[in-house]
C-alpha cells in the first residue's frame, strides 16, 4: 500500500475524533457503520466497505458513511469507486441535516481523490473551495499543512507541462518478458539493459546488449558477454560514455559483502574481462545497486540503504583512484538525500547535473525524477522535471543522451490476461529543461608514427581555464580506438599521453578537432632528436610571463620528465616575423627560459632543461596570414 493512502485514512480519523455525530438518527444505520470503524482499524477493508455500503443501503443520507467508504477505496487504491461513492454522497448534501462539516469532508476527499488519480487541476480547484470552511483546529495539523504545500507546489507547476511524446522502442528490441534500466554510450550507437524472463525466483536477470543498425533501428538484441552474465543475476548497469567500463548489480553472489553488491569489468583489447566485486570501500553489508558512472568513470553514484545516511535509501558515490582502485564511499548529502528514498541516480554526460528518483522532496505522488546542477563543486537544490515526466505514478528512472535528443525509459504495463510486462521507451526530451552547454562526440585511433601498432594511451581533455580534467578515456590497444567528448564552449586541452612516447598536445579550439569524426593521433617513441610542439603554452603580447593558462601543459611536460628520468631536452622559442630579427631572438630565448624556470622550481635538475631562442628562423608555415603567424608563435621540445 502506497504511504500517500495510509496519509488520507489517517487524516479522516482525525478529522472524526474530535466530536463523533451523524447526519442521520437511524440507530441501526449508525450500528453498521460503527462495525464499519472497528474493522478498519483492523485493517480488513472490503469488509469495512460492506458494512458502509450497506448503512447506506439502509439509510441513503448517511453522509458520513459514504465519506469512510470513499476514504477506504483511496486506501484500496479504487480510484474509480471512491470517487463514484464521493459524487453519490456529495449529491446528498442538500438534505437539511448536512453542515458545513460535512461538506468539507466531501470537499477534503474529492481533493484526495484527484490528487491520486493525477487530475491535478481538479485537486487544486477543490481544495480552493473547501480550504475555508475547513475548522480551524484542523489547519493546525500536519496532514493539512502537508495538502497546502502539495497544492502550492500545483500551483507553480499547472500550466507549464511539457509536450512529450512517448515511443516505444521497435522489435526486435522488446522482445522479451522483462528489460528495464536502458543506458547508451556517448555515441547512441549502442544500448545496454538489464533482461529478465519473469517475475519468478528462478528467473535470473542478465544484462543484453544491441547495437544501432545504421537505419534508425537496432540489431537483435545479445547477452553482453560470457565473462559478464553468470548463473546468478547481472543487472541495472552503468557503462561509460565509450563503453569500455561496467559498473552493475549482481544479488547473493557467493563473493558479495550483503545482499546485492556493486560489481566493476573493464574492456580490455576489445573484449570485456571478468568482473570483480568492488570491495569493502565501496560495497556494504546492506542493499547496493543501481550504479551510475559519469561519463568518462571517474566517479560513480549508486544507491544504498546502509548505515550513515540520512534515511531509506541515499544517494552515494566514489572516486576512482589512480591506480585504478575506489576510494571509501561517501554520502551525498542532505541537499540531495531525505528521510524518505532516493534511488536510481543518473549523472548527464556532462558531470553538472545529477537526476535520481525520489519520495522525499516535494512531487506529484510516489516516485517522481528530480535533477539537481552542480555549481562550483557543490550539488544544487533538486528541481522537479514537472509534468507530464512526472505525474501521479511512480517514476524511477530517465537516461538522456549525450546529444541530448532523447530520453530512455521503463514503462511497466499489464497486458488483457497476461502479466506485467516491463518494455523501453523513449521521448523526446524537452528543450527548456536546459541541460548545459552542447557535447560534441568525436572518434579516432592512436597509432605508434613508427610502426603504425596501436597504442592504449590516455586521453585527457582539461580545461586550460582552471586545469580541471573535463574528460579522460584510454584508447584500445587492440584497435587504437577512442572516444572523446568536447563541451562546445570550453577552452580546452587535448594531452595524449603513453609511458615510452612524446605526449601529443592540441588546442581543441584552434586545432578544430572537435567535429573530427576520425581522428588520428600519431604517438612518437621517445628517442634522441625527436621534437614536438609544446602546445597551449600561452605568454602576455609582447611579453615572456607565463599566462596562467599554461599551467595544464607545464604540469604535463614535468610529468614526462619525471617519468623518463634519463630524459634530456631542449626548450626552443620561436617567434613570427613580425618585429626585428634581434627583438625577436631575445623574446624568444626568454620565453623558453620562462619554462626552464617553471621545470627547475618543480624541483627538475637544471642540466636536464637546455634552452634556446630560435626567433623567426623556423616558420613552421609562412608568415602570411594572422593564422600562420599565431601557428609559429610557439615552444618546441626536443629530445637530447
Amino acid at each position: 500500500m502506497r504511504p500517500a493512502f495510509l496519509f488520507c485514512i489517517a487524516f479522516f480519523f482525525f478529522l472524526q475524533t474530535e466530536a463523533q455525530t451523524y447526519s442521520i438518527i437511524d440507530s441501526k444505520a449508525i450500528k453498521l457503520y460503527q462495525e464499519g470503524e472497528e474493522l478498519t482499524l483492523s485493517r480488513q477493508y472490503a469488509d469495512a466497505i460492506s458494512k458502509y455500503q450497506a448503512a447506506i443501503a439502509r439509510e441513503a443520507s448517511f453522509l458520513e458513511a459514504y465519506v469512510k467508504a470513499s476514504q477506504l477505496y483511496i486506501t484500496t487504491g479504487e480510484l474509480d469507486k471512491a470517487e463514484k461513492m464521493a459524487n453519490a454522497g456529495k449529491a446528498r448534501l442538500s438534505g437539511k441535516n448536512a453542515t458545513s462539516k460535512n461538506v468539507a469532508e466531501f470537499g477534503w476527499v474529492l481533493t484526495n481523490i484527484y490528487w491520486h488519480k493525477g487530475e491535478f487541476q481538479a485537486a487544486y480547484d477543490e481544495f480552493e473551495k473547501v480550504d475555508p470552511i475547513l475548522d480551524p483546529a484542523f489547519k493546525n495539523h500536519m496532514y493539512y499543512k502537508d495538502m497546502v504545500t502539495r497544492m502550492a507546489f500545483l500551483q507553480s507547476q499547472l500550466g507549464n507541462s511539457q509536450a512529450i511524446e512517448k515511443e516505444q522502442l521497435t522489435s526486435p528490441l522488446n522482445q522479451f518478458r522483462l528489460q528495464y534500466f536502458p543506458v547508451l554510450t556517448a555515441d547512441g550507437e549502442q544500448i545496454l539493459f538489464t533482461k529478465r524472463d519473469g517475475t519468478g525466483n528462478f528467473d535470473k536477470e542478465d544484462i543484453f546488449t544491441s547495437f544501432s543498425d545504421g537505419r534508425g533501428g537496432w540489431t537483435a538484441p545479445l547477452s553482453l558477454a560470457q565473462t559478464i552474465n553468470s548463473p546468478y543475476n547481472e543487472g541495472t548497469c552503468s557503462v561509460t560514455a565509450d563503453g569500455n567500463i561496467l559498473i552493475f548489480t549482481s544479488c547473493d553472489a557467493p563473493d558479495s559483502q550483503g545482499s546485492c553488491d556493486l560489481y566493476v569489468a573493464y574492456k580490455v583489447n576489445g573484449s570485456w574481462e571478468r568482473p570483480t566485486n568492488m570491495g569493502v570501500k565501496v560495497n556494504s553489508r546492506s542493499w547496493d545497486s543501481q550504479p551510475s558512472l559519469s561519463a568518462d568513470g571517474r566517479i560513480l553514484f549508486f544507491s544504498s540503504n546502509r548505515r550513515g545516511g540520512f534515511g531509506g535509501n541515499d544517494i552515494w558515490y566514489t572516486v576512482r583512484q589512480n591506480d585504478g582502485s575506489w576510494a571509501d564511499a561517501k554520502n551525498l548529502g542532505d541537499v540531495v538525500n531525505t528521510s524518505k528514498d532516493e534511488i536510481s541516480p543518473f549523472m548527464f554526460f556532462n558531470n553538472e547535473i545529477l537526476f535520481f528518483a525520489s519520495d522525499g522532496h516535494q512531487g506529484f505522488g510516489g516516485m517522481d525524477i528530480f535533477l539537481s546542477r552542480v555549481k562550483n563543486g557543490e550539488f544544487q537544490k533538486p528541481e522537479n522535471l514537472g509534468l507530464p515526466i512526472n505525474d501521479q505514478l511512480e517514476q524511477v528512472a530517465l537516461f538522456i543522451t549525450a546529444k541530448k535528443d532523447f530520453a530512455y525509459y521503463t514503462e511497466l504495463t499489464t497486458e488483457a490476461e497476461q502479466n506485467d510486462r516491463s518494455l523501453l521507451y523513449r521521448f523526446k526530451f524537452p528543450e527548456e529543461i536546459y541541460l548545459g552547454e552542447n557535447l560534441t562526440v568525436t572518434e579516432g585511433k592512436v597509432f605508434n608514427s613508427k610502426t603504425g601498432q596501436p597504442i592504449d594511451a590516455t586521453l585527457s581533455l582539461v580545461s586550460l581555464t582552471n586545469d580541471s580534467t573535463l574528460y579522460q578515456f584510454q584508447s584500445d590497444g587492440k584497435t587504437g580506438d577512442f572516444m572523446m567528448l568536447y563541451p562546445e564552449n570550453a577552452v580546452s586541452g587535448l594531452y595524449v599521453e603513453k609511458k615510452g612516447f612524446l605526449p601529443k598536445i592540441y588546442n581543441v579550439e584552434r586545432d578544430k578537432i572537435q567535429n573530427v569524426k576520425d581522428l588520428k593521433v600519431e604517438l612518437t617513441p621517445v628517442g634522441s632528436g625527436e621534437e614536438f610542439v609544446f602546445e597551449n603554452v600561452f605568454f602576455e603580447f609582447d611579453k615572456f610571463d607565463l599566462k596562467p593558462e599554461s599551467m595544464s601543459s607545464l604540469k604535463r611536460l614535468l610529468k614526462f620528465l619525471l617519468e623518463n628520468p634519463n630524459v634530456n631536452i631542449l626548450i626552443s622559442g620561436h617567434t613570427d616575423n613580425v618585429g626585428s630579427v634581434a627583438y625577436n631572438q631575445t623574446l624568444s630565448l626568454q620565453r623558453a627560459k620562462s619554462v626552464q624556470s617553471f621545470l627547475v622550481a618543480a624541483g627538475l635538475h637544471a642540466g636536464r632543461v637546455m634552452v634556446d631562442g630560435k626567433g623567426d628562423k623556423e616558420p613552421m608555415v609562412p608568415n602570411t596570414t594572422p593564422q600562420n603567424q599565431a601557428l609559429n608563435r610557439r615552444i618546441t621540445i626536443k629530445i637530447l
